[in-house]
């Protein structure tokens, strides 16, 4: 690989998105939330009134759909969707979108291409165990379950959502069972990536955690 690949892999709520935002602009390289990429897919398939346990159509629609990154802003068909994809609703569906085999690869298609052209920065749950097992780095980001409840509440609140912490709880138990369980590039981590458990740490001293290892 002629750029640089940075993967950073971990659990919903883990703080993968916050730390790889920072480090990509400390670093002055392209950020890529792939786990935004299958919420696109999923909120369009509610938006459009696609049954999300009909495979062939969540299919059939994502080869038809288009997902680009540009300054930190995610475009689907070529319109951002930052929020809308942030919703309680897709978050409840998108690993069930996500563990579909044909799905996750016209997404890591994707995703390989990005890589192929600009130095990358990339987050999700199998970058350096599946998308780029050749990553110059790879960081795998923990926390504890009531901790990453903890922080979705928080962010959902101050977005001005309506929820319960238990549900949280229980849909990210939900999403981190589907994820480790699915059968096609489930989440693990990869052998040779530096864990960090972020539970105890702030944004901070995680993102400086990461830069020492990139040093």
């Amino acid at each position: 690989m002629n750029n640089m690949v940075i993967a950073i892999d971990g659990p919903a709520g883990a703080g993968k998105s916050t730390i790889a935002k920072i480090v990509s602009n400390k670093l002055d390289i392209n950020y890529i939330d792939t786990g935004a990429m299958y919420r696109a897919i999923t909120y369009k398939a509610i938006r459009d009134g696609i049954d999300i346990n009909d495979e062939e159509a969540l299919i059939e629609m994502a080869k038809k759909t288009q997902i680009d990154f540009k300054d930190n802003n995610i475009y689907l068909d070529n319109e951002i969707v930052n929020e809308e994809i942030r919703t309680l609703s897709v978050s409840g569906n998108v690993s069930k979108v996500a563990q579909i085999k044909e799905i996750r690869e016209i997404m890591v298609e994707l995703q390989r291409k990005m890589g192929k052209r600009y130095s990358v920065i990339m987050d999700g749950r199998d970058i350096g165990s599946y998308v780029f097992k050749d990553a110059n780095l790879k960081f795998y980001l923990t926390a504890g379950i009531n901790e990453r409840a903890r922080r979705r509440y928080v962010e959902l609140k101050a977005k001005g959502h309506k929820i319960n912490l238990d549900d949280i709880v229980n849909d990210i138990k939900n999403r981190d069972d589907i994820d480790s369980k699915r059968s096609f590039a489930p989440l693990i981590k990869a052998d040779d990536a530096v864990e960090i458990d972020t539970t105890s740490k702030n944004i901070e001293e995680v993102v400086s955690d990461i830069m020492e290892y990139i040093k």
